[in-house]
C-alpha cells in the first residue's frame, strides 16, 4: 500500500509560481514512476508529469514543457512540481499517482494504481 499526501495547492496571479510536493513514505522502495495530473470540472484527467524514480527520467506534457519541473527528494520520501510561469488555464486540482509494477505510457493515468486525494491550484488573470 502506497499513501500519497499533496501539499502546496494555492491561489497565485498568472506569472507566479508555485510548488506542489506529493509525501509518498517509502515510494523509493516499491514505485516505478510517480505522476502529477490535473483536473477539472467536466474534463478527464490530464497527465502533467512523470517521474521513473530509479532511472530519474521525466517526462512532460506539451502544455507545460519549459514552464514545469518535477523533482525528487528521496531522503525526504517527497516528489516534487515546480510550477513556473503558472496561466489561468492551469488552474485544476492537481493528484500525485503511483505506479507499481503496471506498465503503460507515463502521461496516462490508466495505468497508476494509487492517488493522492489532490490540491488546488488557481490562477487568476
Amino acid at each position: 500500500q502506497v499513501q500519497l499526501v499533496e501539499s502546496g495547492g494555492a491561489s497565485v496571479q498568472a506569472g507566479g509560481s508555485l510548488r506542489l510536493s506529493c509525501l509518498a513514505p517509502e515510494y523509493s522502495y516499491n514505485t516505478n514512476c510517480i505522476g502529477w495530473f490535473r483536473q477539472v470540472p467536466g474534463k478527464e484527467r490530464e497527465g502533467v508529469a512523470a517521474l521513473y524514480t530509479s532511472a530519474d527520467s521525466t517526462y512532460y506534457a506539451t502544455s507545460v514543457k519549459g514552464r514545469f519541473t518535477i523533482s525528487q527528494d528521496k531522503a525526504k520520501d517527497t516528489v516534487y512540481l515546480q510550477m513556473d510561469n503558472l496561466k489561468p488555464e492551469d488552474t485544476a486540482m492537481y493528484y500525485c499517482a503511483a505506479k507499481i509494477g503496471t506498465m503503460g505510457w507515463a502521461l496516462s493515468p490508466d495505468g497508476y494504481n494509487y492517488w493522492g486525494q489532490g490540491t488546488q491550484v488557481t490562477v487568476s488573470s
